[in-house]
């Protein structure tokens, strides 16, 4: 108990194995040749994603700048000639709200990114997480189906993630309604909802081998936390950051097979 709690619960612990799983490529050197084809399909959807959501993105940020800083300066135009050092406040709450706004924008590229990049590298991550669970457990269990069914699943749990989305988003948005606390608590729950969905994602090479229900998915990633939050929150933050998220999305689909190995199936077991 007391390990447990000098550990945050695994808080720690979950946040290292994106780390973990860099040494484990360090020391299988061999292993670098599953995730080339991946870089590969990652750099063609980012050329796509980020040429096409960047662009439109920054042209839009700079345009509620641009019409932001007319509507201030022309309020600030009608007060005393005194107050016009207000100016220096208002450029720096614009620059500051143009910040914000480009962080977002790179989050929420980083996430469809994610989307993409794990969908279309799913065969050679397969291969991958495979040879890590046996060098990690010494065994594999992969749960035989045939190609038309595997096929199905693919496609339904990317529609259950969809409907997933859809049935916590609309709730959360309806609170948009009450400025401020309203706000927050939208703010934070897509943050929890966003980083659930990664970490189900990095996982999922290791559970869908078992052919496990999207709820018993789910409910792994729930039963494992605060370790599965703080995996998908580093995960989160890697895979937000243009350029690298090429190397750290297969990065974090070796750690999250890592995680369920370490975390998921000494338990279920």
């Amino acid at each position: 108990m007391i390990k447990k709690v000098l550990g945050g619960f695994g808080t720690v612990a979950g946040a290292t194995y994106p780390f973990r799983a860099f040494i484990l490529f360090v020391r299988y050197p061999k292993l670098l040749g599953y995730i080339v084809v991946p870089i590969f399909v990652n750099l063609i959807i980012a050329i796509a994603i980020y040429g096409g959501l960047l662009f439109f993105g920054l042209e839009l940020i700079a345009e509620i700048q641009v019409n932001i800083s007319t509507r201030i300066s022309q309020l600030i135009a009608d007060l005393p000639a005194w107050l016009s050092i207000l100016n220096y406040g208002v450029s720096g709450l614009i620059f500051l709200l143009q910040f914000l706004l480009t962080i977002i924008l790179l989050v929420v590229t980083g996430f469809i990114f994610t989307q993409f990049g794990v969908l279309l590298g799913a065969p050679w991550y397969g291969q991958l997480s495979e040879k890590l669970e046996e060098i990690r457990t010494g065994n594999i269990e992969i749960v035989e189906v045939s190609l038309a069914r595997d096929l199905g699943r693919a496609i339904l749990y990317e529609l259950k993630k969809i409907v997933l989305m859809i049935g916590f988003g609309i709730p959360l948005s309806v609170l948009n309604f009450f400025p401020g606390i309203g706000t927050l608590i939208v703010t934070v729950g897509w943050f929890i909802l966003t980083t659930t969905i990664i970490g189900l994602d990095f996982m999922d090479s290791a559970l869908e081998r078992r052919r496990l229900k999207f709820c018993k998915k789910l409910n792994i990633v729930v039963k494992s936390f605060p370790a599965s939050g703080s995996f998908a929150l580093v995960c989160f933050f890697l895979v937000s950051i243009p350029l690298v998220n090429l190397l750290t999305i297969p990065l974090c689909v070796a750690s999250g097979t890592l995680f369920v190995c370490d975390r998921v199936l000494p338990i279920d077991n």
